[in-house]
């Protein structure tokens, strides 16, 4: 592949030595970003930052992809794409424009105007913030760090991150905050499968360390994005996201304790919250499932129950929730052991189909998803799993998990082979009609076949 020019002015043009201080490298910033001379830099080349480089490149901007995964890198500047919603075609007119280039070579980030980080931020098996993947990015920065650059920090994390964390790590170059370089904190808002919003639609929150490295941020991203919403601090713009995720987590918990009195009581949840639905105001539709998956949801409320704990408080309705929302796989296989039961059947020794590896539906995305830990739970219990995903297959190893299958192939003959297909994730390419009509038995843990009209006393929802 041919390698691109130079990616910012050489250092006696302003970028990578101190001329005339902060007021003057601030407004060759402001500058560059206005003229499309600034290049953007990118840790982290998941289903976060693959998003923003396409987002940036549309917007006019050169940029340079950073990822520890070689694979990955070799994959995007051949202009191959691994992730479903990001067309290859898209990645190839990057590449083919010279817009955009994937190194593993933190000294390129020299040649970058703002370098934006992009990485996991996930828990520990304590539920404690794993921050390991931050402060080793925010190491590798400082020690290439440039006067006169913009650095942001996009993954979900507690109140004072940035202030706290970022800033002591990146001063260690000798460089400082608001005089030598910016610093800002910019939450990612990325939603995998949606086709309503995209990266450059939904309105991006930014905060500044201070009133310079929000003015740059904040120029930055309204480059590219629709829109730029300011923040009086990081620490704001921090809590923002976890208060979006701390929302959703407390009343998805909250459906999701309802359909377990709702099933003991004889009434279908789904229609009840079809019902509620039809109220104009003050009320939103949440919808029960088998657990949480994706990067948010399951793990951001519990950075700011963490964080709680070091001002002495206990944020006891987060922590409920999430404890409902962990039981939600047992629950699901509670039902199955039920539904296989009163066919006379046990779970030990059951053939079970598990439709869905995904965490949420039309996506390749399986990061903490619920469907992972079923598989385990039925596998302990004696089952004998397979799975099926038309965007999955095949699983690879995980922090936690490393399941070692293979998508297994649908057909008539296949389906009525399992004593139990269970639908954890509702892809739209499944016919509901045909896998209930062939299958001996379904648990349908996402409504997925409500307009199924026949065969129904096979269907059990969980």
């Amino acid at each position: 592949m041919e390698v691109l020019p130079p990616m910012m002015p050489p250092p006696e043009t302003g970028y990578g030595v101190r001329l005339g201080g902060a007021t003057l490298m601030h407004g060759k910033l402001i500058e560059d970003i206005k003229t499309r001379k600034a290049v953007v830099g990118i840790v982290g080349l998941g289903y976060v930052g693959l998003p923003l480089a396409r987002t940036f490149c549309g917007a006019g901007f050169r940029v340079l992809g950073l990822d520890v995964d070689p694979k990955k890198v070799a994959q995007l500047n051949k202009g191959q794409s691994y992730i479903k919603h990001i067309p290859s075609a898209s990645v190839k007119k990057m590449v083919r424009e010279k817009k955009f280039r994937a190194t593993e070579n933190a000294k390129d980030l020299v040649r970058c105007s703002a370098i934006l980080i992009c990485v996991p931020t996930p828990l520990t098996k304590t539920r404690d913030p794993d921050m390991s993947y931050v402060v080793s990015t925010a190491k590798m920065i400082s020690k290439v760090l440039q006067p006169g650059q913009l650095v942001a920090l996009e993954s979900t994390t507690y109140p004072g991150t940035t202030r706290e964390l970022i800033r002591p790590i990146l001063e260690e170059s000798g460089l400082r905050a608001e005089k030598d370089f910016f610093l800002a904190y910019s939450p990612e808002r990325e939603d995998p499968g949606r086709t309503d919003f995209t990266t450059e639609t939904i309105p991006k929150v930014v905060g500044g360390i201070g009133s310079k490295s929000l003015k740059a941020a904040l120029a930055l991203y309204g480059a590219a994005i629709s829109k730029a919403v300011g923040v009086s601090s990081c620490d704001v713009a921090e809590c923002s996201k976890i208060l979006e995720n701390v929302y959703r987590c407390v009343n998805i918990a909250l459906i999701n304790e309802l359909k377990v009195l709702l099933d003991r009581m004889g009434i279908d949840v789904w229609e009840v919250v079809k019902a509620a639905s039809t109220k104009p105001f003050g009320f939103q539709p949440f919808y029960p499932g088998p657990g949480l998956g994706g990067h948010c949801i399951p793990i951001d409320p519990f950075y700011l129950t963490w964080r709680a704990r070091q001002f002495d408080m206990s944020t006891r309705f987060i922590e409920l929730s999430g404890e409902i929302n962990t039981r939600m796989p047992n629950y699901v296989i509670s039902r199955v052991m039920d539904a296989l039961n009163a066919g006379k059947k046990s779970l030990n020794g059951a053939k079970v189909l598990v439709l869905g590896l995904a965490y949420k539906k039309d996506v390749d995305d399986i990061r903490e998803s619920p469907s992972i830990e079923l598989i385990e739970i039925l596998e302990e219990k004696g089952a004998k799993v397979d799975y099926n995903d038309p965007f999955v297959p095949a699983t690879h190893k995980q922090r936690e998990h490393n399941l070692r299958m293979r998508s297994k192939p649908l057909s008539e003959k296949m389906l009525a082979s399992y004593d139990c297909v269970l639908i954890a994730t509702d892809h739209s390419e499944y016919d509901y009609s045909w896998i209930v009509k062939h299958a001996q038995l379904v648990v349908d843990t996402r409504n997925a076949t409500e307009a199924c009209k026949s065969h129904r006393r096979k269907i059990v929802k969980a």
